[in-house]
């Protein structure tokens, strides 16, 4: 025979070499598609043998080798070797494959492991045997009963790129001496003592159970022995257990223990164990290891059969006990001594729970064919791994010798001991094994079974076997709760057998009660009703079932659609309810006979009918006679108001976007929910594609259809794939990924343009693979044909042209690799290209410079740790070294400078700031804190960046330039750095105003400024300037611009005066014509919701009254749903359908966390907090806090919705806060004031919000200790201001304000308490005409100061009082260093000074402000605190001078070290404001 390939060969393949050589073309971004055959059926004997050449590391899995009775000649090429069917054998990694089933899980050499130049070959043997051969050696009869017309079969696969033939001609002497040795140990010959000893031993057994027939059996040869019975009395690691080497088992190889539970019966070389007599019985089945664990050795078994009938399932664990000794327990979690098992989802160490919540996986949801592990670290930790991932520590410390324990407990029946512990390439074979059996998606579906002349043996009845409070009657057709007006719930019932594929279960609402909320639930469950114990209500349990509830769909107790269908909770008596579960797996329910469209997809057989007799339904009876019952629309989607989607474009009146949905036909892998907008991946973490997603319609010319990554895993390679396809979604055969059809359709991958499976172009503007989760991608097929791809809002240029005009293009989604759930977002829809980023931000919405003399600002958009003071004048990064990223808030024009000072440093980090150029547009990233954004800005990758990091110049992270002007990392407090886009397209970077040169050429026109406060950098402020504003950018706001019509600009809309609803948490009571809720017992059941709907744009606001007696406080939210009816749980948390709830600092949906670092915690506002709720024209929803929009918390807020109060915990009161308003219906006086003193002066708030602040509580206590008469105080405490960080974050405060004629900075003195002092100068004209400084003194100090109501010479603070010299006659004249050496005459002359600063960051200095050391009389801790004053000084009666303390570095962002000090010589040009005081 001749050792070459067959020319037909998988479509990625090119032969040469004569057809010797075959290698896979594109290695990098595709994995299969690398068949080749042999050119001629094989002989007897002859071993095909080829050589690997080229390997690349971008996948996982090798090289697949085997045979088929497939004539190459008129084969359809799959895209690899396990897709083969029709008489197909192949060795894939370790594991052995027929037609795509795993017949021999552990066989010879791992082919994954295989190196270049290391040799594969593959043999028919002239017994009918499939040989293995590795490197000249034979691993043994893989299987038998082959046909004798066979052709090789080698798959180029992952990272296998390159083969060639080498022979094919039958083994030498040698090798057949070793041949005949595996066939003869094959087939069981010798003794015992034989096969203990030889060389290669019994190949059969120590593989997992012998050769593998025709039929996919394993033969039971024995171990050596040649018995085909039991081997349970072959002695653990003895004999019978041959040494065997690469790879292979040896006698020391870990297997059960031959003694075990009296219920279990070993085989398999006591590697499977079987519990007896499972319908019967569910516990006595514990096993153990034969020998003890080493350390970080994985003892790891496989699932391989489960019962549906008990409750609980396997446990798995370590013992110290030797199972020789052992008396074996009924179940393990029995023995008190020696042993840790996990149970569940949790750890039990002796038989007691030590872990709740061990892992997201819980052992008695897994199915047949999952893994389960454990190892023993040498450190002595324990842990679990769920197919293959580490679930993390389970036990720190465990003894140095354990066994393995394993009980086979209630559904729980067969185990086998896996060897094969290499993860991610076993789970990589086993996507392509279950890829290969997936059913065919596009076959036809069935009719309905609606007939009604029913056996009445096989007739559908309900179970006798029901709630406690409910009642069978009428030979099993009706449910009713006899005691309805008494209990709600414990009305479960459950049909009497499992409901046959498109079989409809219907029932009808006989009788109904207006007492409770709620009504009658339906659905499906896996549970047997003969041995369930049934829960109060059905959406309790929490595995195998879904179940319509209202107009939602819970699938174990989870909601997975909220706005589904027909709201059960209106329906009346004589109404009908059903469900059906098609015969493709999906679930529908119908409602009055209306179909209501699919509910849930991948819902297994044999389930069994649900119905729960909750609230006001209290009886129902099954309809046999559905005749008037209509079919069940095939593309139904929507329900029954949506049109089919199977009809293209037929939409055309409906310009809405809204009817974009994904199609139901779907990859078997990939799960539609949310009503078709959000589709996610299944089995994530054990699967990798077979998700492909499709439009429901076509796209129109110049319709935009985006989606937003919502979830990804860190597990594959690879990502989400997008384009188009002319193929209809009816005629579609969902492929593995859409890359592998050969027609019809455009993709991009990666960087990688793709048509019809083959690229086009490559590098194309965006990475597909870099994008994370909240990342933004649309397509576009414009009227002229060309295909264009959005990322994050912006277009990414033409992708490819040509596209038919007169075909129909749908989109396409293809959930690969990392990418696992999007969700189409409300962008989709039609695009209009007249509107660009520059003219939105630049016209639309101008923006107005917030300080004077500063034309720039941050944008609201920017990293997860950074917030923004100053009216986005200054930003500071507030946790880490990296998530820093900050935008300028619009387009920089030609030769507009952006530039920043760098205000704080913290020199335990390396790196610095890093700044640059962008055209990604931040309006287009997402609102909440900021997911979509990387860590840093050289791994910015969404769209085209230019950045200088240290003195290095990048683009999109790839470096450029290096040594390129001053390096950023030497950069400290003071320093500016400005970046600007010159005319000539050139980025250049100026530092401390000095021009670097050009740093990148070929620069966008439409880009913004970025810097990064990466590593050192902390906080940096805006000191740029521009002449370039245009000419309305600085008009004064109009006040139609604020108004919140959306119609004409002198339309005002009405507010609607809310008040809380009667229904409400049983702890509430309601007073002041419902406008205040109270909590009057307990720390719950506090909810409350509004009487009316949240209109859009109106402002909802709350004050709320604490009680520090409890934990935790507030929440607040809205729900989609009306209250009228709701039954209202204990806590806001436990509301599941249609809530968004806003707690502590979090967003929630649906009870799930959907937000992080959202606002200030609300658990932390102090009592008079004013907590807002709004919802604007996107609907999007706002908090705000005394007044300030936090910004956007969630989207797509449905309408009508209606605000919802928990008083929780601390909180126990809140009334309404007078007039909720519409967001910017603002007095004319206001605004004219607010744009009056940003310019001008602006006093600090008079009214403290934190009336309960615990730091101001602390300084007070000092203040007390301190024994200063009250008669000094203010007695209208208002005047008295904490500026601790909680207080001033709460009350908006900027860090500097103007105050006095002419206008002077001030810093607020953020950290310390001030303390109001009894004087006329808040009433009088010098508060607003007189400058604010600060003066620090000593405790000792304070008594004398307070008695003259002013600074004073000779005051014995240290920092107050030193000689100044007499003017002379130029002015002011700095003191000499050696002052204290003039001569006493001189002295003489000298005039007392006091000295002042406008900072507390530099009076507040300790050698100004001596600590003391006091104990608090409350928490009797030690403290050290200071004091200082606030003063008003008199405009001209001082002068500026330098810090005199010798610092090289600023003390003060704002303020030049050479301007710190202000020196006054005149008595009286002081006057005292506040006490000041700082508690560390």
């Amino acid at each position: 025979m001749a050792a070459e390939l067959h020319p037909r060969s998988g479509k990625l393949i090119g032969l040469s070499n004569s057809n010797r050589t075959a290698q896979r073309n594109q290695p990098v971004q595709e994995f299969n598609h690398g068949l080749v055959l042999s050119r001629e059926p094989l002989r007897d004997r002859d071993v095909f043998t080829v050589r690997i050449d080229k390997k690349v590391n971008s996948w996982s899995g090798s090289v697949e080798i085997g045979v088929t009775a497939l004539d190459p000649a008129c084969l359809d090429f799959p895209s690899s070797a396990t897709g083969l069917k029709g008489g197909s054998w192949i060795v894939s990694g370790c594991s052995v494959l027929r037609d795509g089933r795993s017949v021999l899980e552990e066989y010879g050499r791992d082919l994954d492991q295989l190196a270049e130049g290391d040799r594969v070959g593959i043999q028919r043997s002239a017994r009918g045997e499939l040989h293995l051969w590795v490197n000249g050696h034979d691993c043994g009869a893989a299987a038998s009963g082959l046909p004798t017309r066979l052709w090789a079969v080698v798959d180029l696969y992952g990272k296998c790129t390159q083969v060639t033939v080498l022979s094919c001609e039958p083994p030498s002497s040698m090798e057949r001496d070793t041949e005949r040795e595996a066939t003869d140990s094959y087939l069981g010959g010798g003794t015992g003592t034989d096969s203990g000893t030889g060389g290669r031993g019994d190949r059969g057994s120590s593989s997992g159970g012998g050769a593998v027939n025709s039929n996919g059996s394993n033969s039971d040869s024995g171990a050596g022995t040649g018995n085909t019975g039991s081997t349970n009395n072959s002695p653990a690691g003895g004999a019978g257990l041959g040494a065997v080497t690469g790879g292979m088992m040896t006698n020391d190889a870990l297997l059960f223990h031959e003694k075990c539970g009296t219920l279990i019966k070993l085989s398999n070389n006591n590697k499977t164990a079987e519990r007896r007599r499972p319908l019967d019985e569910f516990n006595n089945g514990v096993v153990m290891t034969n020998r003890p664990l080493r350390h970080n050795e994985m003892f790891e078994i496989r699932i391989d059969k489960l019962v549906d009938k008990w409750s609980g399932s396997i446990e798995i664990g370590v013992t110290t006990h030797n199972p020789n000794n052992l008396d074996y327990p009924a179940t393990m979690t029995n023995l008190r001594s020696g042993t840790i098992m996990m149970s569940g989802c949790g750890i039990l160490t002796n038989g007691k729970g030590t872990r709740r919540e061990y892992c997201e996986f819980s052992l008695d949801e897994l199915q047949e064919g999952d893994h389960i592990g454990l190892m023993h670290k040498a450190s002595g930790a324990l842990h679990f791994y769920i197919n293959g991932i580490d679930q993390g520590v389970a036990a720190a410390q465990t003894p140095p010798m354990v066994y393995g324990v394993v009980d086979l407990y209630g559904m729980a029946v067969k185990v086998t001991i896996v060897h094969n512990h290499n993860h991610s390439d076993r789970l990589r074979r086993n996507n392509a094994i279950m890829r290969a059996l997936s059913p065919d998606v596009g076959r036809p579906r069935p009719t309905l079974s609606l007939t009604s002349d029913l056996d009445a043996t096989d007739r559908l009845l309900f179970h006798t076997n029901c709630g406690q409070k409910a009642a069978i009657i009428s030979e099993g057709r009706t449910a009713l709760r006899p005691h309805a007006t008494d209990d709600f719930n414990h009305g479960v019932v459950l049909s009497g057998r499992p409901l046959r594929s498109n079989e409809v279960f219907q029932v009808r609402i006989d009788k109904m009660v207006d007492k409770w909320a709620g009504s009658i639930e339906i659905g499906v469950t896996t549970h047997n009703p003969a041995y369930l114990q049934l829960p109060s209500t059905m959406t309790n349990l929490r595995s195998g079932t879904w179940m319509m509830t209202g107009n939602g769909v819970m699938h174990n107790g989870t909601t997975i659609l909220d706005e589904y269908g027909h709201n059960l909770d209106r329906l009346k008596a004589g109404d009908t309810v059903g469900v059906v579960r098609k015969e493709d797996g999906s679930l529908h329910f119908f409602v009055n006979g209306v179909a209501q469209g699919p509910a849930a997809w991948n819902v297994p057989p044999s389930v069994y009918a649900v119905v729960d007799l909750y609230g006001q339904a209290a009886q129902a009876t099954i309809m046999d006679d559905m005749a008037d019952l209509p079919p069940l629309p095939e593309d139904s989607s929507e329900g029954p108001t949506v049109m089919s989607p199977g009809s293209p474009c037929s939409v055309a009146g409906g310009n809405s976007a809204n009817d974009l949905r994904f199609h139901q036909l779907h990859g078997t892998n990939a799960v539609i929910t949310n009503g078709g907008r959000t589709a996610l991946r299944q089995n994530c973490r054990s699967e990798f594609n077979d998700a492909i997603v499709i439009s429901n319609r076509c796209l129109r010319d110049g319709e935009l259809f985006e989606i937003v990554i919502q979830k990804m895993v860190d597990r594959w390679s690879g990502s989400i794939e997008a384009g188009v396809t002319s193929i209809r979604p009816e005629e579609l055969e969902f492929p593995n990924t859409m890359t592998d059809i050969d027609y019809d359709t455009w993709m991009l991958s990666g960087t990688a343009i793709m048509q019809d499976g083959n690229t086009m172009r490559n590098n194309y503007g965006c990475d597909l693979d870099s994008l994370t989760t909240g990342s933004r991608i649309g397509m576009m097929r414009s009227a002229t044909g060309d295909l264009h791809y959005y990322i994050n809002g912006v277009d990414q240029g033409v992708a490819c042209t040509g596209l038919p005009p007169e075909k129909e293009v749908y989109a396409v989604i293809d959930l690969y690799g990392q990418c696992v759930q999007v969700s189409i977002t409300s962008s989709s829809g039609p695009l209009d290209n007249s509107l660009c980023t520059s003219n939105i931000t630049e016209k639309s919405f101008p923006i107005h410079s917030p300080v004077a003399g500063v034309a720039h600002r941050l944008h609201s958009k920017h990293g997860k740790n950074v917030v923004l003071l100053g009216e986005g004048c200054q930003a500071v990064r507030v946790g880490g070294y990296a998530h820093g990223i900050v935008f300028s808030a619009k387009e920089l024009k030609t030769d507009e400078l952006f530039e920043v000072k760098i205000d704080e440093v913290d020199n335990q980090w390396s790196g610095s700031l890093h700044m640059g150029l962008t055209s990604l547009a931040p309006p287009e990233l997402p609102s909440c804190p900021m997911s979509g954004l990387s860590p840093s800005l050289t791994q910015l990758r969404a769209k085209v960046t230019w950045l200088l990091a240290g003195s290095e110049v990048r683009r999109n992270g790839v470096l450029q330039r290096q040594n390129y002007g001053a390096s950023l990392d030497r950069l400290t407090v003071g320093n500016r750095v400005g970046v600007k886009r010159c005319s000539d397209d050139t980025m250049h970077v100026l530092i401390d105003g000095e021009d670097m040169g050009t740093a990148a050429t070929a620069v966008a026109k439409n880009v913004y400024a970025v810097l990064d406060l990466y590593g050192r950098v902390t906080a940096v402020s805006i000191v740029s300037s521009s002449v370039l504003e245009d000419a309305e950018s600085i008009k004064a706001p109009s006040l139609s611009s604020d108004s919140c019509s959306d119609g004409e600009e002198d339309t005002l809309v009405p507010n609607t005066i809310m008040a809380f609803l009667e229904n409400h948490g049983k702890n509430i009571q309601l007073s002041n014509q419902n406008l205040t809720a109270a909590r009057v017992s307990s720390y719950n059941q506090g909810l409350l919701v509004t009487a009316q709907p949240l209109p859009r744009q109106q402002l909802f606001q709350v004050i709320d009254r604490l009680n520090p007696s409890w934990t935790s406080s507030l929440s607040l939210g809205v729900i989609g749903h009306s209250p009228d009816r709701l039954n209202f749980p204990s806590t806001a948390c436990c509301l599941k359908r249609s809530a968004w709830l806003l707690q502590r600092d979090s967003v929630f949906h649906n009870s799930l966390k959907i937000c992080e670092n959202y606002g200030p915690n609300l658990d932390t506002c102090p009592e008079g907090t004013v907590l807002g709720l709004l919802v604007d024209g996107n609907s999007c929803l706002h908090l705000h806090v005394n007044g300030m929009d936090q910004g956007v918390a969630a989207q797509d807020i449905p309408t009508p919705c209606y605000p919802l109060i928990d008083l929780y915990g601390q909180c126990e009161q809140v009334p309404e806060s007078g007039e909720a308003r519409c967001q910017g219906d603002m007095e004319k006086a206001d605004m004219v004031d607010g744009i009056k003193e940003s310019v001008c002066w602006t006093p600090p708030p008079e009214v403290n919000p934190n009336k309960t602040c615990e730091y101001q509580a602390l300084c007070s206590r000092f203040k007390d200790l301190l024994t200063l008469p009250d008669g000094y105080f203010n007695e209208d405490a208002k005047y008295n201001l904490c500026y601790c960080e909680s207080c001033h974050k709460l009350r908006g405060d900027e860090s500097y304000y103007k105050r006095g004629e002419p206008p002077r900075d001030y810093a607020l003195p953020f950290g310390w308490c001030r303390f109001a002092l009894r004087s006329e100068v808040a009433n009088s004209h010098a508060f607003k005409k007189w400058h604010i400084a600060y003066h620090g003194t000593s405790v000792g100090a304070l008594r004398r100061t307070l008695d003259h109501a002013q600074l004073l010479s000779g005051t014995s603070s240290i920092f107050s009082v030193s000689p100044a010299k007499m003017e002379g006659p130029n002015g002011y004249s700095e003191p000499e260093e050696n002052s204290n050496s003039l001569p006493d005459r001189e002295r003489d002359k000298e005039v007392p000074r006091v000295q002042l600063s406008p900072t507390m960051r530099y009076s507040g200095l300790e050698m100004f402000a001596p600590k003391v050391q006091f104990r608090d009389p409350r928490s009797h801790c030690c403290h050290q605190a200071q004091v200082g004053f606030q003063v008003c000084v008199r405009p001209g009666s001082y002068k500026v001078g330098p810090q005199n303390l010798g610092a090289s570095e600023p003390l003060d962002p704002r303020f030049s070290n050479t301007e710190i000090e202000w020196i006054t010589k005149e008595q009286g040009g002081t006057l005292l404001y506040g006490l000041l005081i700082r508690v560390e």
